[in-house]
């Protein structure tokens, strides 16, 4: 498994896994970490395709726990 692209950490698992609820949640803890074009990007990439991508883009961009 790659690394991720940030040092963040988001607590997915035992949560909602509903799409709006990982974005939202993603883009808030790479925002609160300061990495404002990251979370842009993330936005701009999990949002280009089906629910699996999105789960893709985001273990590539945070470490899922």
């Amino acid at each position: 498994m790659m690394k991720p692209k940030t040092n963040v950490t988001v607590k997915l698992i035992g949560e909602d896994g509903d799409a709006f609820y990982i974005l939202g949640k993603v883009e808030r803890a790479l925002t609160d970490a300061g990495y404002i074009e990251e979370a842009k990007n993330y936005m701009n990439e999990a949002t280009s395709g089906d629910y699996n991508h999105l789960v893709l883009v985001t273990m590539e961009y945070v470490d899922v726990e």
